[in-house]
């Protein structure tokens, strides 16, 4: 597996497969795209697993993470959180967070990140903030 920084283009496509089939491929794009961070998982030359970051600061925003269904539940995505991390630490990025979906917070959970406040809907799913400060 190689993971690399990609572009928003290329992450658009697997945020809908796996995020947002039923709505517009359009629906995935996030405005501030053009400024963000995009990593990318590549399996065979196959792009698998998309994630991106949203620095302010010296705070870092994790969305539209998203792995393709035939590569969930084999660590693919973990790889990616954790190349992230690492690379958010050398940046010197001291406070990581993301909106999770409920259904993730175990994942999360693992690299650290705890839940902050109450459950809240998002497009009609549950969601958690959830957030680690590193220093």
């Amino acid at each position: 597996m190689k993971i690399q920084k990609i572009t928003w283009q290329q992450a658009l496509p697997v945020r809908h497969c796996v995020l947002w089939p039923t709505k517009p491929l359009s629906f995935c794009k996030i405005t501030s795209d053009e400024t963000a961070d995009h990593y990318g998982a590549f399996i065979n030359d196959k792009l698998v697993c998309v994630a991106s970051i949203y620095i302010d600061g010296d705070n870092a925003r994790l969305r539209k993470f998203a792995t393709l269904p035939a590569f969930q539940s084999r660590g693919v995505g973990s790889k990616v959180i954790e190349h992230i991390v690492s690379e958010l630490k050398k940046l010197k990025i001291s406070y990581f967070w993301c909106d999770a979906r409920t259904t993730a917070l175990t994942f999360y959970q693992k690299f650290g990140l705890d839940v902050q406040g109450p459950e809240f809907t998002k497009s009609g799913l549950p969601y958690y903030k959830m957030a680690v400060r590193w220093h």
